[in-house]
């Protein structure tokens, strides 16, 4: 079997790739350390300005204590053609009462699992980005794509 050629990347684009691929991939894995133990899951962002991603939990879940412990994370977003966006980033507790507005009217899904906006069990992490890389499938190569947090 001959090895993949990769399509090139044009610089110029990498921030619209990386949108492309996080659009597409929409169940993110999401890593975060449990003590000594890595430990992944996917999440449903429900929110995403650029690079800027929220993600809605609840209280009693396993990494509501990790992030407590140590809010470094990363997201890796795969594509359908294996196309991959890491972020490397923070969570941190999403307080804006409008932004937390503006996510509930958005999610029917979190309204009808969660009954109210003001259901004590509901934590909407902020993840801020540290480091955004993109890589296209088989290339083997990440591409720093800029942001601005």
């Amino acid at each position: 079997m001959s090895k993949p050629q990769p399509e090139p990347i044009d610089e110029s684009r990498l921030v619209s790739l990386a949108e492309e691929t996080m659009r597409s991939a929409k169940f993110p894995i999401l890593a975060s350390m449990d003590g000594d133990q890595a430990r992944a899951r996917p999440v449903s962002p429900v929110r995403t300005q650029r690079f800027v991603v929220h993600v809605a939990n609840l209280r009693q879940y396993h990494k509501t204590i990790e992030l407590a412990a140590n809010p470094k994370l990363e997201l890796c977003y795969m594509s359908p053609e294996h196309d991959q966006v890491r972020l490397t980033g923070v969570a941190h507790i999403e307080k804006d009462p409008a932004l937390l507005k503006e996510i509930w009217e958005s999610n029917p899904l979190l309204r009808s699992y969660l009954g109210s906006i003001d259901n004590p069990a509901l934590i909407v992490y902020r993840i801020e980005p540290v480091q955004v890389r993109f890589m296209r499938e088989w290339a083997l190569e990440y591409y720093e794509v800029p942001f601005q947090s």
